[in-house]
């Protein structure tokens, strides 16, 4: 077992979290246009950058919902990020928000679940000095390969489900956590079917749980990555929670949620803001196995140009956020 870091060893003394209840997770490119060309994002303007107008009368409609915010990590071009060049948009950002709105922050970056030598304090570096700036509750990032020899992919790929790779991306994770003065965030990888692939036999979720207590970090738990996986395995219906007492809930501090859909039989992860009935079911079955939760997340929402959700996606937002406060008012385990 690897030493843990002063930072990273009070994940699993600690006592339960304040509960901040739902949050949301937006992606940032810097096109303006979002996930799907749907008008979210950063856009450059004279003055060193804005969000978009969309995103803006989002938050003024629905900011209120919210427990937390954060937005996804973007490059604004192929430079080593620099956090002077960031910090504009990301005040504006920071300020379209409820007033005290706390935040946290979604690396793409630290790149854990490479098999390949990679020099993640950049990344760590970047990430600090945002926090010195906003206090961010945590970071966070997929377990994943986010690029090859300085190559970046498309989707995130799961790490190597071997011995080997298990070594390889514990011993990342808990340099990732070493780094980091914000809190760190492991999270379970995506297996969607068609866009990413597993290289492999270990069985995923004793993986994850193997390496959340060796590498001793926090996890969030991606309720859309969790189906994904099962989906490989032929785990749906009511097979769906089979194996779930693997995974490290104990660690869990978040969970998330993103628009997916079954395409002829197969999982797809579409960040197309409408939730799956399934998706709510196991948020509900996880939110009771977490006793060290902190918040829910609302992954890349769609809403229209006066920051309205689109109409397909209020049925599950809806019981989504019933389901969360009722989580919320119960307060500690």
């Amino acid at each position: 077992m690897t030493t843990p870091s002063p930072t990273a060893a009070r994940t699993a003394g600690s006592g339960p979290a304040h509960r901040l209840g739902l949050g949301v997770l937006v992606d940032m490119p810097w096109s303006g246009k979002g996930v799907g060309g749907r008008g979210v994002g950063f856009v450059d303007t004279d003055d060193g950058g804005d969000i978009s107008p969309r995103l803006r009368a989002f938050f003024r409609r629905h900011g209120g919902d919210f427990g937390y915010a954060s937005h996804s990590f973007q490059p604004r071009s192929r430079a080593l990020p620099r956090a002077a060049d960031y910090v504009r948009p990301y005040d504006r950002f920071g300020q379209a928000l409820p007033a005290g709105l706390p935040r946290a922050f979604h690396h793409t970056e630290l790149n854990m679940g490479t098999p390949e030598r990679y020099d993640r304090r950049p990344a760590a570096e970047f990430a600090n000095e945002l926090h010195a700036r906003y206090g961010f509750a945590w970071v966070v990032e997929d377990l994943g390969i986010w690029s090859l020899r300085g190559c970046p992919l498309p989707y995130p790929l799961p790490p190597p489900l071997t011995e080997p790779g298990l070594e390889i991306a514990t011993r990342n994770a808990a340099q990732a956590a070493r780094l980091l003065v914000p809190p760190l965030h492991v999270e379970f990888p995506g297996f969607t079917e068609g866009g990413s692939f597993a290289l492999g036999s270990l069985d995923a979720f004793e993986y994850f749980a193997r390496l959340a207590d060796d590498a001793d970090v926090w996890v969030t738990l991606d309720v859309g990555h969790l189906l994904s996986y099962q989906w490989l395995r032929g785990r749906t219906g009511p097979y769906m929670f089979d194996g779930m007492e693997a995974l490290p809930l104990r660690r869990c501090r978040e969970l998330h949620l993103s628009g997916c859909q079954i395409v002829n039989g197969k999982f797809r992860d579409l960040h197309h803001g409408v939730l799956l009935d399934e998706q709510i079911d196991l948020t509900a079955h996880l939110l009771s196995r977490c006793p060290h939760l902190t918040g829910v997340t609302y992954e890349d929402p769609v809403f229209r140009e006066d920051g309205r959700l689109v109409e397909k996606s209020l049925r599950n937002y809806d019981r989504l956020k019933a389901l969360v406060d009722e989580w919320q008012g119960e307060g500690p385990l």
